[in-house]
């Protein structure tokens, strides 16, 4: 009897065993099914859009090496010596642009470029008046106007002198109305050691000349 009691709790034991053992297993399984996952996911790429500056006029020039001498020829010059420097000294100019250059040179060769400037679009803006004639050599050689034209034609030019280049290059600057004069605009003139006493609008005076419209 004992025996079958031994037996019994024997068996007993091994079947609570079983079946704490089985519980245990299926809860291991829950807990596991439970836990937090944590999901690794990639950011995404949020594009936001920005305004996108536009180029202003010459700053690729502006970083233009030596080797790149097309884009920095339409740069604009800092200094009017610098686009003197700049303009071509063609060996025969048009009669035209002959004429303006002759004009610039006798009545202002002496005087700084910012003068000599101011005579060479006084007679730029004589030409597109209507009040004198509408070439520059018409304007030039226009009776009782410049002092220093003699029989219709200019004195003797000197035309490997450097006055000679700066006219000529100041002529190209006037005719393109590239740089403006201090006085823009003026029709007349007259030598800053004078008084005419004109009765006309007085723009100012520059280097040697005083000028009116």
């Amino acid at each position: 009897m004992s025996k079958q009691l031994n037996r019994a709790s024997a068996i007993a034991v091994a079947a609570t065993m079983i079946t704490v053992l089985i519980g245990a297993s299926g809860s291991g399984a829950s807990a596991e099914s439970m836990t937090p996952v944590e999901i690794k996911q990639e950011p995404s790429l949020i594009t936001i859009p920005m305004p996108v500056a536009e180029a202003q006029p010459g700053e690729d020039a502006a970083k233009a090496g030596p080797h790149d001498q097309a884009d920095a020829d339409t740069l604009p010059a800092a200094t009017l010596a610098a686009l003197v420097s700049a303009q071509p000294q063609p060996a025969e100019l048009p009669r035209e642009l002959n004429c303006l250059a002759g004009g610039i040179y006798f009545e202002a060769k002496s005087e700084p470029l910012a003068g000599q400037l101011a005579v060479g679009r006084v007679i730029v803006a004589r030409s597109k008046s209507g009040r004198f004639p509408d070439s520059y050599c018409g304007v030039v050689f226009q009776p009782s106007q410049f002092s220093f034209v003699r029989d219709g034609s200019f004195p003797v030019i000197q035309k490997k002198s450097p006055q000679w280049k700066n006219a000529v290059a100041l002529a190209q600057i006037a005719h393109e109305g590239s740089w403006r004069s201090p006085v823009e605009g003026a029709l007349y003139f007259h030598s800053a050691q004078v008084s005419p006493g004109w009765r006309m609008k007085r723009l100012g005076r520059v280097e040697n000349h005083v000028f009116y419209r």
